[in-house]
């Protein structure tokens, strides 16, 4: 069995005195996806923010067997990690094309910075649109788009997507996953994917793991976790997930 790119033991976390994260175990494999379910509060965006050094953490994080767990979060994001937070957080009196300039902000290689541009743009065709638009004039399924392109720029070994499709019509997260299928098997990108709507996050995924109140409580393959009669009846409306 080869090496995970992500192995997270023992991950505990929290906000000053208040723990959140209990001993989390997950992993994500090269060029995999995780999907992380559970309810509100269950500690999945801790999770995606101790991984990234955002808040305070014990426990060994690994990736690519080079341990990251006491690194700051800059050094974090040259190793290749880069993070699509809750709410999207794009600069809104940037352009689209600012944004996505700074998202290459720590690569040197310019000219390839140029063809990844042409290259995300061919994924989200409205971005390129929109690419002198200021990016808080933007509909909120572009600006989720705009957050996962300037995200990509980086050229990321790993992506910690959280909640991509939140407070967004069904069309445009359909789009969004789509587009995210096409990167995954493009570029080899692997992802760790915080996604209340469980059924579209198992279809992605090759694992899942599901948290309750800060401790992973299953974990296995995505078809494995989706046939849980719990994960059924909370998360899946009782349907079997395909």
């Amino acid at each position: 069995m080869s090496e995970p790119l992500l192995d997270v033991r023992g991950l505990e976390a929290g906000y000053g005195n208040t723990r959140v994260l209990f001993g989390v175990d997950l992993q994500v494999a090269v060029g995999g996806v995780t999907a992380l379910l559970g309810a509100n509060g269950a500690g999945k965006t801790t999770t995606l923010r101790a991984l990234c050094g955002m808040v305070r953490r014990r426990g060994t994080i690994t990736l690519a067997g080079q341990r990251i767990d006491a690194l700051a979060t800059e050094e974090i994001v040259r190793l290749g990690v880069a993070h699509v937070p809750d709410g999207r957080g794009t600069f809104a009196g940037l352009t689209t094309e600012e944004n996505l300039l700074l998202g290459a902000c720590t690569r040197s290689d310019r000219a390839a910075v140029r063809d990844d541009f042409e290259r995300l743009y061919g994924y989200f065709p409205r971005l390129k649109e929109r690419r002198h638009q200021q990016a808080g004039t933007l509909s909120g399924g572009e600006q989720q788009m705009l957050a996962i392109a300037r995200a990509l720029m980086l050229r990321p070994r790993l992506l910690l997507l959280d909640e991509p499709s939140f407070g967004l019509a069904p069309m445009v997260v359909q789009d969004i996953f789509r587009i995210m299928r096409r990167v995954r098997a493009e570029q080899g990108v692997a992802i760790l994917l915080v996604e209340q709507n469980a059924a579209l996050a198992l279809e992605l995924a090759d694992t899942a793991c599901l948290l309750e109140t800060g401790r992973v409580v299953l974990a296995g393959p995505a078809a494995a976790v989706g046939n849980n009669e719990a994960v059924q009846a909370a998360y899946l409306g009782g349907e079997i997930a395909t």
